[in-house]
């Protein structure tokens, strides 16, 4: 659809605007998979050592409500902790909650505003906090040394 409309506007000698390079990739298989931004590998090599959280859909209570008990959610976090570079999904519904990321990298928005902002419970969407729980920790321990 994006290229549709950009064929369009250039057809038109309408303004396109910026184009982003946060596009989100996603496999229509089962389970489905999507991802946006950095993989883990990508944020070794530019940043060393990421941190990354995990979510796995059987713990969270929509997946069990709804019998979704294969999937996860991931976030690739930089050194710190604190600057989101990516997200990688498997699992029903991979491809939908992909956005949620892509928003928050095209924000700029960083891994605690996860943490402090509130999902609808219970949703699948909610793996994006129990992952961004988990960088928090592991940057806590990191701290103490």
């Amino acid at each position: 659809m994006e290229q549709g409309r950009r064929a369009s506007c250039a057809a038109l000698g309408l303004d396109m605007g910026e184009m982003t390079e946060l596009i989100p990739g996603g496999i229509y298989a089962i389970p489905e998979l999507s991802t946006v931004g950095m993989s883990e590998a990508q944020a070794i090599e530019d940043y060393g050592d990421p941190i990354i959280g995990v979510a796995k859909f059987e713990e969270i209570a929509r997946g069990q409500i709804s019998g979704i008990q294969d999937g996860l959610l991931r976030m690739v976090a930089d050194p710190s902790g604190k600057k989101l570079l990516g997200v990688q999904i498997i699992g029903e519904g991979a491809t939908e909650l992909i956005h949620i990321g892509q928003m928050a990298l095209l924000s700029h928005m960083e891994v605690d505003a996860f943490v402090e902002n509130i999902f609808n419970f219970p949703t699948l969407a909610e793996t994006y906090r129990v992952a961004a729980l988990h960088i928090v920790g592991q940057r806590a321990q990191k701290l103490r040394g």
